[in-house]
């Protein structure tokens, strides 16, 4: 089942970022993951703004693989460094539909 990382940032101190954008690409594709954005162009269409400078979506094979690519020991430094240097928030969600009404959603 294909999942979505969906990385939510502030950046508080972009010195992290050229190295982090740099490398980290490689090691989500190492787990399968594509990057779908990332992107600094956020523009609320509805509701309170949150502080967010910017938001990547990765698609990874499987909800595994990007749990793996998260908890790689390679990464690690990487997230090291944007914990230090942000506020971000990681969400994982599956391609299903909660609802079950749209056909080319499996149901969830």
């Amino acid at each position: 089942m294909t999942a979505y990382l969906i990385a939510d940032v502030k950046v508080t101190d972009d010195k992290w970022i050229p190295k982090y954008a740099a490398a980290v690409h490689d090691i989500a594709h190492k787990h399968g993951g594509k990057y779908l954005a990332r992107s600094g162009n956020v523009k609320v269409l509805e509701g309170k703004p949150l502080e967010t400078t910017l938001i990547a979506i990765i698609e990874f094979p499987s909800t595994e693989a990007a749990e793996a690519f998260a908890s790689d020991p390679e990464y690690s430094p990487y997230a090291s460094a944007r914990q230090a240097g942000s506020d971000s928030r990681f969400q994982l969600i599956d391609d299903t539909d909660v609802a079950g009404s749209i056909p080319y959603l499996k149901k969830g």
